[in-house]
């Protein structure tokens, strides 16, 4: 590969990222990024393990959320999923959102957004 291709490809990752974090961006294109560039775009976000056997078996965002201390409370988190301002993925949930093995990106994550610019990712160990 030449060095004119390799800028090229890390510039389109950078343009990708930043419709990520400010775009309107969508599951597809998170999969897109590669393992690297998507740690390097989230990068300071509020990270949580959690187990892949969890996540397999079907887990409820509000417990998982709560157990993990994503949001203070059960109550918090139903509250915002009410309000409709959770997504997982950069797809809106409801209150009854399951996270599964389909939802753990290429990354070995799922992203967790609340709002417009806060962002949680859930490292699935």
């Amino acid at each position: 590969m030449t060095q004119t291709s390799i800028k090229n490809l890390r510039d389109n990752a950078a343009i990708e990222a930043s419709s990520i974090l400010f775009g309107k961006a969508t599951k597809e294109g998170l999969e897109k990024l590669d393992e690297q560039t998507f740690m390097d775009v989230f990068e300071g976000v509020p990270q949580y393990s959690v187990s892949r056997a969890t996540i397999e078996a079907g887990a409820s965002l509000v417990d998982l959320a709560a157990e993990v201390g994503m949001f203070e409370s059960k109550g918090a988190i139903r509250r915002e999923l009410k309000q409709n301002s959770i997504s997982v993925n950069k797809q809106k949930v409801s209150e009854d959102c399951t996270l599964t093995a389909a939802d753990i990106l290429a990354s070995g994550c799922i992203l967790v957004q609340k709002g417009k610019k806060n962002y949680y990712l859930l490292n699935v160990e």
